[in-house]
């Protein structure tokens, strides 16, 4: 339904725009250019949409403005890592407070204690551990769970995404487990490390558990790095009664969805993992991750982590659950993230749903707009049940216009896919400002 045609003139159009609003940008991607590979600090940045990359000068709630004094609605929010918004009051004043007293000892701090403490109260699970990144936790829980069951493979499933964790980047070509596109210098044939299954089929996995060889199911609850795919009624319980009739450790990642609540899907679902991980926001920008297990699994594995090999054993790091990042997530946990914060975002994640939705209707377009506590996005298919259903409708093209028709019109989308994350700091006439703008993109673009 889309003239390929009118779409490329419609991108020309928008790039040109796009050079003309940043000019200071356009010098500071040529200076970075010099000496960053690829002209930015970090690989993904090369993703946003436009001739170069947009450079920041602030970010202070859910505002962000650039170097060029363009300010935008701030619907990406660090691609979750700002779901707080950024620049929190009582996180600047933690870290003000903590940095003259220390930033990194490898000793412990009683804010160590309080943080696991709140995690157990929202996600249930009695012990925790810190890491600098959801991917060090997510590598941490794998090793633990092949140690643990003296079994050699992990189970993910098809198009999931949990990080740059060398097991994960697998999916299926057929029956065939493959690197997932992209995924550079694999370390080892992922068929030989990694077992997938496709997200909804319960059949699958019970097969495929059933061969013995698998010691921990890592999943989302719901598949969100593909866009939103939630599971059908009675599938989380039925994976969870999979797992345990073949004596697999199921692992939740709840980095993204904990769009859903303090707790995310683990506390809103009833859900009952052996071992959790969440990061990303919880520090309030700041670098941390933890992850928590059940009571079995700590008893388990508390004389390794006392043996004298420890500091070998592939888990840990220098710099991880150091004072600073521990205040950070105290000062976090203590003021966000609550309750009372998603009662603000949720209904401005359903308000930007409505919204889009219409939209879609009114053009009669084959397009499908998903939601999951305070995270929606919108595809140009209709929904899919599965991770393979999800890529197999990306459309990098279209994808690219409407990111950069937002982003040219002061509108900021997460640029792997057409992500909206929504915060307390978020107001409705912000998601009305998006709905107008991806109107008009739409209109322009169906004629």
């Amino acid at each position: 339904m889309i003239d390929r045609d009118r779409l490329a003139s419609l991108r020309a159009d928008e790039e040109a725009r796009f050079v003309a609003l940043h000019p200071r940008s356009a010098e500071l991607a040529a200076e970075a250019g010099r000496s960053l590979l690829a002209g930015v600090p970090m690989p993904w940045m090369t993703r946003w949409p436009g001739g170069f990359t947009v450079f920041v000068a602030s970010a202070t709630g859910a505002q962000l403005t650039d170097v060029d004094g363009v300010r935008y609605v701030d619907l990406c929010l660090g691609d979750t890592g700002a779901m707080t918004g950024h620049a929190l009051p009582e996180v600047v004043a933690a870290i003000d407070a903590q940095a003259p007293r220390g930033i990194t000892t490898m000793l412990p701090s009683a804010d160590a204690s309080w943080v696991a403490e709140e995690l157990t109260h929202r996600f249930g699970l009695p012990r925790w551990q810190f890491a600098m990144s959801a991917t060090d936790a997510n590598r941490f829980v794998l090793r633990f769970a092949r140690h643990l069951t003296g079994r050699p493979r992990i189970a993910v499933m098809d198009w999931c995404y949990h990080g740059t964790v060398d097991e994960t980047l697998a999916v299926l070509d057929g029956d065939r487990v493959v690197p997932r596109p992209g995924a550079m210098g694999p370390q080892v044939d992922v068929a030989m490390t990694t077992a997938v299954v496709p997200f909804n089929d319960l059949e699958a996995l019970d097969r495929r558990l059933a061969e013995g060889d698998v010691a921990a199911l890592l999943m989302e609850p719901a598949l969100t790095n593909i866009g939103i795919v939630l599971p059908e009624e009675g599938y989380s319980e039925a994976v969870r009664g999979i797992t345990r009739r073949h004596d697999v450790l199921l692992v939740i990642d709840e980095t993204h969805t904990l769009c859903a609540g303090p707790g995310g899907c683990t506390a809103a679902w009833g859900l009952e993992p052996d071992l959790l991980v969440v990061g990303k926001p919880i520090a309030g920008g700041v670098p941390l991750a933890a992850y928590g297990m059940s009571r079995d699994v700590a008893d388990r594995l508390l004389a390794p982590m006392l043996s004298a090999e420890a500091d070998v054993s592939g888990v840990g790091g220098t710099l991880t659950a150091n004072p600073l990042a521990l205040a950070a997530a105290r000062a976090t946990l203590s003021s966000t993230l609550r309750e009372e914060d998603f009662a603000v975002a949720v209904p401005l994640a359903a308000r930007f749903t409505a919204g889009v939705a219409e939209v879609i209707a009114r053009h009669g377009l084959p397009w499908h707009v998903q939601r999951l506590g305070c995270r929606a996005e919108y595809w140009f298919c209709p929904p899919p049940r599965d991770g393979a259903a999800a890529a197999a409708a990306t459309d990098e093209d279209l994808e690219g216009l409407l990111h950069l028709w937002c982003l040219n019109r002061g509108v900021l989308l997460t640029p792997f896919h057409n992500m909206a994350l929504f915060s307390p700091h978020h107001t409705e006439a912000d998601v009305d400002r998006h709905t107008e703008v991806f109107a008009d993109a739409v209109a322009a673009l169906v004629g």
